[in-house]
């Protein structure tokens, strides 16, 4: 080889590590931090749009459907002991797609879908007693795929589908069993939108909207009745922060929180989804994370556990699942775990 031709092939050398250097997958799960881990499966029946409540250091999950029957069973899970336990059923109607939410140590359930109607029915859940108690009818049109939360003792019921899509927002309060209606949620009617409660406000996240993954965010004030839209989840500006910004946008989805960031996950949106990602509310910027390593499915349960995030059940198509799987945040992606 001659002189020449060795400083060329040097030089093509070179110039193919600077290429390799600068670029990199973006589908690579190595690019992203965050690590799945399988947990303890449900003990109950596989399933897909039930709901989940927490109390002090304890999970309960209640209702929910397969592609042939429908449950108002209640399962109570203890993450240090790594068990379920069966507690006493929900006397209402079994059913799917409700909503539920934590005040003052009792567990809420209500709406929902059994089949034939759309419900309105509203209930409470002591862990103390292992009894349920019916509380005043939920005020709003009965319905399912709302979403349900709680902020300073008082618990909310959003949007959802009534036969029509739905954006108006009623408060509970626990201590006179009355409903009221407040502001309606900005932007589009919606159902099976996620939303989470970080630092005394509370969050709606997308949805569906006539088949249309929405792409907004708003966040709700309790004390001055009012909510603001925040940044698009997609790429909707010509900025840099928004330019990975291309499967935020999800309905039957999940999210929770965990060390002071929201965290979305499964869902679908024209296909099922298996990306995941973290909301910092302080910069209004979302990070994505290591993709679920779950089988990628709709209408799952997420809870948060002693700053520890599990996602469980869900559908793909006819199929249920009963595994669960905890997310660390911060750690590397690790394939043998």
């Amino acid at each position: 080889m001659t002189k020449t031709t060795l400083s060329y092939c040097v030089l093509c050398a070179a110039m193919a590590l600077a290429i390799s250097s600068c670029t990199k997958s973006s589908d690579s799960t190595s690019d992203l931090v965050g690590n799945w881990v399988a947990s303890s499966d449900f003990d109950g029946n596989a399933r897909s749009e039930a709901v989940s409540f927490t109390i002090g250091s304890k999970t309960y999950l209640a209702t929910g459907t397969t592609s042939t029957e429908r449950f108002n069973d209640l399962w109570e899970y203890d993450a240090n002991l790594k068990y379920w336990t069966q507690k006493a059923s929900l006397p209402g109607l079994a059913r799917n797609s409700a909503v539920a939410f934590t005040i003052n140590g009792k567990g809420y359930v209500g709406t929902g879908f059994d089949g034939s109607n759309k419900l309105s029915d509203f209930w409470q859940y002591d862990p103390t007693s292992n009894q349920w108690t019916q509380k005043a009818a939920f005020a709003g049109s009965g319905r399912y795929d709302a979403v349900g939360f709680a902020v300073n003792s008082k618990g909310y019921i959003c949007s959802g589908f009534d036969g029509n899509y739905l954006k108006d927002l009623w408060e509970y309060d626990p201590a006179t069993d009355a409903w009221t209606q407040k502001a309606s949620l900005g932007g589009t009617k919606r159902s099976a939108a996620m939303s989470f409660v970080l630092d005394g406000k509370a969050y709606v996240c997308s949805g569906n909207n006539n088949g249309t993954a929405l792409n907004d965010l708003w966040v709700y004030d309790q004390s001055s009745d009012t909510w603001t839209q925040k940044r698009k989840i997609s790429d909707a500006t010509d900025d840099a922060y928004d330019d990975d910004y291309t499967s935020i946008a999800r309905y039957n989805g999940v999210a929770f929180v965990m060390g002071g960031k929201a965290y979305v996950a499964t869902g679908e949106n024209g296909s099922l989804l298996g990306t995941a990602w973290a909301y910092d509310a302080a910069n209004d910027l979302w990070t994505e994370k290591t993709n679920f390593e779950g089988s990628p499915r709709s209408g799952g349960v997420a809870f948060t556990l002693g700053e520890r995030g599990f996602v469980l059940t869900g559908r793909n198509g006819s199929l249920s699942y009963d595994n669960m799987y905890e997310l660390q945040p911060d750690t590397e992606y690790n394939s043998n775990d």
